[in-house]
């Protein structure tokens, strides 16, 4: 009956679990910054270059490392590379607030998770908790999650969550606003059966290019190879980033 599909949409909606709340009240109606600068009252994104790619053994995870509210640059060093588990990580784009707090919900979930198996999470099973909470939050949260990692059932894993909660694995994937500027590029540079070394230069060669293209990123370049061994973190800065025709 209608009576009965009404209910279940509201349920569907309105799950009893993972569900963030999220006022509407506007900056501008408390801060009476009408007719100001857009970064008075524009809430703090990370603009945002992401990008993860599985090799034989591990992933490679690399992003920007700006911060804009609105056309004002909050912060030039952001590390969006977080840290869900020891061999699990996510790249965030979207509301830093949002993005923040879903990674702190998920790092606590399977925190629990790995006590209860006696072991450390599957790559899978942090992405599926990412696919629940942005699905079941997508009319509250801007949130564009790439989630990757290794573990010794599937080693390296690339998981893209975009925004509406959409839940993929792919061999690689990027995200964010500087994402647009580069999918030509990666497709036509992007092979299987690439070394590490290999997609290390792949990963930093885009977000290089698309750090150039977009206004909303910028910084340094951060990445990390997720194996194994566990997690070895690089930066690149200054002259370091590749400059292609700039040069």
């Amino acid at each position: 009956s209608a009576h009965t599909g009404q209910n279940q949409r509201k349920v569907a909606a309105e799950p009893p679990t993972f569900c963030i709340t999220r006022r509407n009240t506007k900056m501008s109606d408390l801060s009476g910054s009408r007719g100001q600068p857009d970064w008075t009252s524009s809430e703090h994104l990370t603009g945002t270059s992401i990008m993860a790619v599985e090799f034989d053994g591990g992933v490679i995870i690399g992003a920007d490392s700006r911060t804009t509210t609105g056309s004002y640059i909050a912060n030039r060093v952001t590390d969006k590379l977080t840290r869900i588990t020891d061999n699990i990580y996510c790249c965030r784009s979207g509301s830093a607030a949002d993005t923040q707090a879903v990674a702190d919900i998920v790092s606590y979930y399977l925190d629990l998770h790995s006590v209860q198996i006696g072991d450390q999470p599957k790559v899978s099973t942090a992405a599926s908790v990412f696919r629940e909470i942005c699905y079941n939050n997508r009319e509250s949260l801007s949130a564009g999650i790439i989630c990757a990692g290794w573990d010794k059932v599937n080693g390296g894993q690339v998981y893209s969550i975009p925004l509406g909660g959409m839940c993929v694995r792919q061999p690689f994937s990027i995200g964010g606003s500087g994402s647009t500027f580069v999918y030509g590029l990666v497709d036509k540079t992007f092979k299987e059966g690439m070394s590490k070394e290999e997609c290390i230069e792949f990963t930093k060669n885009t977000l290089a290019l698309a750090m150039s293209r977009d206004g909303s990123s910028g910084g340094v370049i951060r990445l990390a190879c997720i194996d194994k061994n566990g997690v070895e973190r690089q930066v690149f800065k200054g002259s370091e980033i590749p400059a292609f025709w700039e040069k």
